[in-house]
């Protein structure tokens, strides 16, 4: 019988250092995959993290973990031929069967872009799924930035229309100013109603954009949103990630806005 909670070493295949403190890791992987779903990685010894899949494909999964605590420490000095444990994959995706053929608003703010990164990938390989995709991604500022090559392949894809902002800094080719200032730049009244929007960041930042977005006439069931969330059984069984009657870790992360409104964390 299959064992949902035992985790199961893989080898590091690649290590690929993003910023000072944030760092993408490439295992070997046979788990099937949904765009936005997380895993859990552990050390024996020292513990485990639940960390969203920022990228996937045949024999490999990524994921793009920020140095913060006591595990991701300990993550950092291990190099490629090393283990790490998984387990996965675990939630609620984002919800690919409704973006066919229609225009896709994506806005993602810091290591936010981590869980919609591969969806991009998949948007940008695949350009006749949806139709327009419109990308909004924000940083702190340039030493924070992600996926540096992946943002410059974007833009130049003809069906991408890429807006990248840092919040309070100026830097060659890039926009100065918080994600919510550009999000009247979307022509939401050119797509006929034919459209989703996902969106993934801070909590505050998803809070300001939701309201934004329907500040320019944008359905609330139109919008998708991911929370990170403190999830350490992954299962629904230790409520560590309970808000009210609702566990991220089963119900989400992905959540429809009219369900995220209502997510205090």
């Amino acid at each position: 019988m299959n064992n949902p909670v035992k985790p199961k070493a893989r080898k590091i295949l690649e290590v690929i250092p993003q910023t000072t403190n944030e760092y993408t890791f490439r295992l070997e992987n046979n788990i099937p995959i949904k765009h936005g779903q997380f895993m859990q990685l552990s050390l024996p010894k020292i513990g485990e993290v639940p960390i969203s899949v920022s990228d996937f494909g045949d024999g490999y999964v990524d994921f793009t973990i920020r140095r913060v605590g006591k595990v991701t420490d300990k993550l950092f000095h291990l190099q490629k031929g090393d283990q790490i444990f998984i387990r996965g994959c675990y939630g609620n995706g984002w919800p690919i069967e409704k973006i066919k053929e229609k225009n896709i608003v994506i806005i993602a703010g810091g290591t936010g872009v981590s869980p919609v990164k591969s969806l991009i990938n998949a948007l940008y390989n695949d350009p006749n799924y949806a139709k327009e995709v419109y990308l909004i991604i924000g940083y702190k500022d340039c030493k924070s930035i992600l996926f540096k090559e992946d943002l410059k392949k974007w833009k130049l894809a003809r069906h991408f229309h890429t807006i990248y902002t840092l919040n309070n800094a100026e830097y060659k080719d890039w926009n100065k100013g918080m994600i919510t200032e550009f999000i009247k730049e979307i022509p939401f009244h050119s797509f006929d109603k034919n459209y989703e929007c996902f969106v993934v960041g801070p909590p505050i930042m998803m809070k300001f954009v939701g309201e934004e977005l329907l500040n320019n006439n944008v359905s609330e069931e139109n919008i998708w949103m991911s929370f990170e969330r403190k999830m350490s059984c992954a299962i629904g069984k230790c409520g560590h990630c309970r808000i009210d009657e609702i566990y991220v870790c089963l119900d989400g992360p992905v959540f429809n806005y009219t369900i995220a409104k209502k997510l205090v964390d």
